[in-house]
């Protein structure tokens, strides 16, 4: 029997949202063991002089409690 828990995180890039998330991912995998998956709950930009400067995304990452 597997154990799953849910950790929520904010990740950004300047280049896209997918690479927000990317990003997220990585990072968290530096601490994080046995990732399963990630839903994006939220997605933000910010703006600057009309343009889009930075991709912001709050993720839920899923992952396996090891015993």
């Amino acid at each position: 029997m597997s154990v799953a828990k849910v950790t929520e995180i904010i990740a950004s890039s300047p280049t896209s949202v997918e690479d927000a998330v990317r990003e997220g991912v990585k990072r968290a995998s530096k601490t994080i063991k046995g990732i399963q998956g990630v839903w994006v709950k939220d997605t933000k930009a910010t703006v600057s002089n009309g343009e889009i400067t930075e991709w912001r995304c709050t993720l839920k990452i899923t992952f396996i409690v090891n015993d």
